[in-house]
């Protein structure tokens, strides 16, 4: 099996709020799983493979550190119709869109929790070639 992302989590203080969030914006399925405000999520669309993810209560490690992890970017067909969700859905844009030559236009967001998030619409002859 080759190293490709399998799984994430996304941690919040508010999970319904957050679950809210991620469903108008990206168009993901959130659904209960497990223990009280464990949610399952399910990227791309019925019936297509996907990477899938955990919503769940945010938890410090260590008092007064936070959580530790790594960025995700999350690939979009329509980088402005997200810009668009995004702040209807009490995000707000922390990076307007950026240029990365050859590969595509990417922003940057928080969420309703704080947490940042990429976004970034491919160029087609890239996502062809490595997706």
């Amino acid at each position: 099996m080759a190293n490709h992302l399998r799984f994430f989590a996304i941690h919040a203080e508010d999970v319904e709020r957050a679950k809210t969030f991620y469903e108008a914006v990206f168009d993901w399925r959130i659904t209960p799983w497990g223990p009280p405000g464990f949610y399952l999520i399910q990227t791309g669309t019925e019936g297509e493979k996907h990477v899938g993810g955990a919503l769940q209560q945010r938890h410090e490690p260590v008092t007064g550190t936070g959580m530790k992890g790594f960025e995700c970017t999350v690939g979009v067909d329509d980088l402005a119709a997200i810009m668009a969700k995004v702040t209807a859905n009490g995000g707000t844009i922390v990076m307007q869109p950026y240029t990365i030559d050859g590969v595509g236009r990417l922003i940057y967001l928080h969420d309703t929790e704080g947490n940042r998030v990429g976004a970034m619409q491919y160029d087609p002859a890239y996502a062809a070639a490595f997706f």
